[in-house]
């Protein structure tokens, strides 16, 4: 049992903001031959092991919060960034892992600077146990940047089994996580007991669900808009949403991804982003405003489940801003609604297919794709007379760039109703743009219990 006084430790960090390691990560090759595997996984009755198929599980939005929560046992809030899984729903008696294990080793790198910690705050000893130590991590809060500290267990989840159409029969796995305390929840919808890590390191959720069911380390994220529940695969296989006729999307992204821009300090996923257009022209930025500085951490573009509108430096917002009022300066204006800072009337838009009718914004990747953008991601309604441009900018209603943060952050509302499918072996993304172009939605996963034969 973890011996610690003040298990929440005062290292508040900026909201909104990715935080960065000090701690290059060992590479994942090694670590999986390092690694212990959680106990073996748990099938419904009449299914063996060696049938183990990619999982399902459901995602929804909460509206007090705009974060995601993903059921997989206990409901947990959706970090893409995060490196652990966390809970505070461990029995008073749990297994510990010994400090000096591999699995220890990894569990300590990937988070913030400021939740480092010595060496010697590991070597916590439970009572009777003569030289042996506990493993201690330090879990945090990714919305208020709160640390604790905890010990480090074998964690219960679960979730269904999953043809890519329907969910299949239940399957229960462990996987380790850090035991965090209640006041660590700050800030986090009511319920949800923890943070799931869904980053590339080798504790976060998708990398041990693909060592512990023995599926591709691949997952499918599709979150929702609000007013219905969004999907997670975690495996490979198929992906199919409801629609006339329905449709598979996932093999199509496996055949045409992105190849994401590795940050060695921590697991987070980066677009190769190289510039921004609004309505086809490109916007003037500064030179290398968007690139990421490896060395540092620090810069790029990159995606977040936890911010809930996409945030940009000064330097980028700014010009990004002056474009998007010069594209739609025909548009009367209403008063700015915090934390935006343009907004227009509602009555004066109209709407399409792909949401309001404005000027597309395109991220242009490397490679000549581009990330659009249209109204639906652009702007959002926040009451009957009102719609706000849906950037905010870094340093200004508690958007603070922390040292190391990126250039862009593309929160969730960017990332709703698109299939976004991520391969962390390869590091590429797949991404379907807006699925209301197919006439469909992320809350049009059809959840009824299917057949596995």
């Amino acid at each position: 049992m973890l011996m610690n006084a003040n298990p929440l430790l005062g290292c508040k960090m900026p909201a909104m903001s990715l935080h960065v390691s000090s701690l290059v990560l060992l590479p994942l090759l090694v670590l999986s031959q390092l690694l212990v595997l959680p106990p073996p996984t748990t099938l419904a009755a009449g299914h063996q092991p060696h049938l183990s198929k990619p999982i399902l599980a459901r995602l929804d939005k909460d509206p007090s919060t705009s974060l995601y929560t993903i059921s997989i046992g206990a409901p947990l809030v959706v970090d893409l960034a995060g490196p652990l899984v966390w809970s505070t729903t461990c029995l008073p008696a749990h297994r510990t892992i010994p400090c000096r294990s591999s699995v220890c080793t990894v569990a300590n790198r990937g988070g913030p600077d400021a939740c480092a910690r010595t060496r010697s705050g590991d070597q916590l000893l439970p009572a009777g146990a003569g030289s042996s130590c506990v493993c201690t991590a330090r879990p945090y809060n990714p919305v208020t940047g709160q640390c604790g500290v905890s010990d480090v267990t074998a964690v219960p989840l679960s979730a269904n089994a999953t043809d890519g159409r329907n969910p299949l029969f239940p399957v229960s796995f462990s996987a380790f996580g850090a035991c965090a305390p209640a006041g660590l929840l700050a800030s986090l919808p009511a319920g949800a007991a923890g943070v799931a890590g869904l980053s590339r390191q080798p504790l976060s959720l998708p990398s041990q669900v693909g060592s512990a069911l023995k599926v591709a380390k691949e997952f499918a994220l599709c979150l929702p808009s609000g007013g219905g529940s969004g999907a997670a695969i975690f495996g490979g296989g198929p992906f199919q949403l409801l629609a006339a006729p329905p449709v598979e999307l996932a093999a199509g992204l496996r055949a045409d991804p992105v190849p994401l821009v590795r940050n060695p300090m921590n697991g987070a996923y980066y677009l190769p982003v190289t510039g921004v257009a609004v309505n086809l022209a490109r916007v003037p930025l500064p030179r290398g405003a968007l690139a990421l500085d490896t060395r540092r951490g620090a810069g790029g573009v990159a995606l977040s489940t936890v911010a809930p509108y996409a945030t940009l430096r000064p330097d980028v917002y700014r010009p990004l801003r002056a474009a998007f009022d010069a594209a739609t300066s025909g548009i009367p204006r209403a008063a700015p609604v915090a934390p935006f800072e343009m907004c227009y009337q509602a009555s004066a838009l109209s709407v399409t297919r792909l949401g309001f009718a404005v000027a597309n914004i395109d991220l242009m990747l490397a490679g000549g794709r581009n990330w659009t953008l249209p109204g639906g991601s652009s702007l959002v309604q926040v009451n009957d007379q009102t719609v706000c441009f849906a950037f905010l900018e870094m340093g200004l209603s508690g958007t603070a760039a922390a040292p190391g943060s990126p250039a862009v952050i593309l929160g969730g509302f960017q990332l709703e109703d698109h299939l976004l499918l991520f391969d962390l072996d390869k590091g590429t993304l797949g991404f379907s743009g807006p699925l209301a172009g197919i006439r469909t939605g992320c809350s049009n996963f059809n959840f009824t219990m299917g057949s596995s034969f």
